[in-house]
């Protein structure tokens, strides 16, 4: 809860002041040809976002897969409840593909766009939290899987299987992400779960 807050409050507002003192690249020139084509890419998804001409507001479906997201991939979760909200999340971001729409055009200042190209992302974003959180047969920090705790109710990791930082490579739409693995190795403290009763 924190990272959204802080992510969506706070980041906007404080990034661009802490990369402009950290500016050490050269300027890049806009003639390139990967230039052009990162332009025309991104010209045709907003002509795609435009042309669906469906019949369901962004907010609709941004307040739909909020829910879905609350219900299923919050901070208690199951194997069972994230199979079932990967499963709405895809439904849903089929509905948006085929029935959304933004008004306005992409000429100048269009909100409802703005918010419609936030929201195609926040799909990916929303099954790669969901299938990470599938992947990992333990609770551990601010993951906590339901069906993996002690009687008392505390997390109960598995260090042997899961001691590791984890990356996704997105494989395109539609397809499952690649998951790199980068050991963990502590010499200075001792790895131990946290009791918050004592």
């Amino acid at each position: 809860m924190q990272g959204l807050a802080d992510g969506y409050f706070v980041l906007p507002y404080t990034i661009q002041n802490y990369l402009a003192d950290q500016a050490v690249w050269p300027k890049v020139s806009t003639d390139l040809p990967e230039f052009a084509e990162a332009e025309k890419k991104v010209d045709a998804e907003l002509d795609r976002l435009l042309n669906i001409k469906g019949k369901r507001s962004v907010d609709s479906i941004h307040k739909e897969l909020g829910h879905i997201m609350w219900e299923y991939v919050g901070m208690g979760r199951t194997a069972e409840g994230l199979k079932t909200g990967l499963k709405k999340m895809h439904e849903l971001e089929k509905e948006f593909d085929s029935n959304l729409f933004v008004p306005g055009t992409k000429e100048g200042l269009n909100i409802e766009l703005d918010k419609a190209i936030h929201l195609r992302d926040f799909f990916t974003m929303g099954q790669l939290v969901a299938f990470d959180a599938l992947s990992r047969n333990e609770s551990c920090g601010g993951h906590f899987r339901e069906e993996y705790q002690t009687e008392e109710g505390e997390a109960k990791r598995d260090d042997e299987n899961y001691f590791y930082v984890g990356c996704w490579e997105y494989k395109g739409k539609g397809n499952e992400p690649e998951l790199i693995k980068e050991p963990l190795e502590y010499e200075a403290i001792k790895v131990q779960t946290r009791n918050y009763k004592n």
